[in-house]
């Protein structure tokens, strides 16, 4: 069975969790924007979290389905239409052989994921199935889904509804304040800049992508010019730039940076910053490692009492 992709959309691509192990060689480690969204569907699913998932952008893409299969959408909003007939997102849906998804229009934020029954076939690339479009590896052929591809998934005709619980749904906003721990750099800043930083919201500009999401505010100073060596980044590090300006790196980020880290986005607010889009804005506020560790505890604790949840329920028969 496989996904026949009738209009590509703007940017669509077959993602995972992302490539672990390999920056060591240089190699950003890619994935999904929105780490969340795709492992709560891959869950509603019954799959492996990291079970490859396609992420599109609005306009997205018009996709027929070649045979039955049980699918699930989370993450943006963007008008999911199966059949014409308006979809939910967070809960799997039948789609029946023949049947074409659409999406109509962007209603909250800007990136959606669609997740099938056993997961797409995809051959995988250092132990992922992301795609690098820098390299052209990995994912489908190594670029976007284009007029005409076909993504192989196998066939079922299970048609359980399984809904996630709403206290698991990342709290999507045009204008979120994400909670950051403190870069190896924030104490270089001026006070005034620390203040800012840690008080005025920043525009997303359109200079913006899955490489990191460039911020338009106050411009930062340090207290003094500073030259570093490249060190390890990872996806949230929010660095500043030599025009007093900030990027917060993105999941195709490069593996190493020479500008002063200054923050870093917890884990489990990355999600609100990674469905934003330009002229979007967003604030900081600064808390412990030790606060941050604990926020993403309480969460792995919901997620598996969920993933719990689903497996009984699939046992004994009921939809949740």
């Amino acid at each position: 069975m496989s996904l026949l992709i009738r209009k590509p959309g703007m940017l669509s691509t077959v993602q995972d969790l992302g490539r672990v192990g390999s920056r060591r060689l240089g190699i950003n480690p890619n994935g999904v924007m929105d780490t969340t969204a795709a492992r709560l569907i891959n869950i509603a699913l019954g799959n492996e979290e990291n079970a490859a998932v396609i992420e599109m952008h609005f306009p997205a893409a018009e996709i027929e389905f070649e045979d039955d299969t049980l699918i699930a959408l989370g993450g943006a909003d963007l008008g999911a239409m199966l059949d014409n007939v308006s979809i939910p997102l967070w809960q799997t849906m039948f789609a029946s052989k023949g049947g074409v998804l659409k999406f109509k229009g962007k209603v909250s934020g800007n990136r959606c994921y669609l997740a099938v029954k056993n997961g797409f076939s995809i051959d995988s690339w250092l132990g992922s199935a992301s795609t690098n479009l820098v390299a052209g590896v990995g994912g489908f052929e190594g670029r976007k889904l284009s007029v005409g591809d076909r993504v192989a998934c196998a066939t079922t005709s299970e048609i359980k509804k399984i809904k996630i619980g709403r206290s698991l749904f990342p709290r999507y906003s045009r204008f979120p304040t994400v909670r950051i721990v403190a870069g190896s750099e924030l104490p270089l800043l001026t006070a005034v800049s620390e203040r800012a930083f840690l008080s005025r919201p920043f525009e997303i500009t359109t200079d913006s992508n899955r490489m990191g999401f460039r911020l338009k505010g106050e411009p930062l100073q340090l207290l003094q010019t500073k030259e570093m060596l490249s060190s390890a980044v990872d996806f949230g590090t929010i660095q500043l730039l030599p025009d007093g300006q900030m990027i917060v790196l993105m999941t195709d980020h490069q593996t190493t940076g020479g500008y002063p880290r200054i923050g870093h986005v917890i884990k489990h607010d990355l999600p609100l910053v990674a469905q934003l889009g330009a002229k979007d804005t967003v604030s900081f506020h600064l808390i412990s490692v030790e606060q941050a560790e604990a926020i993403t505890m309480e969460f792995e604790r919901e997620l598996a009492l969920c993933k719990m949840g689903i497996r009984l329920t699939n046992l004994g028969g009921d939809s949740v």
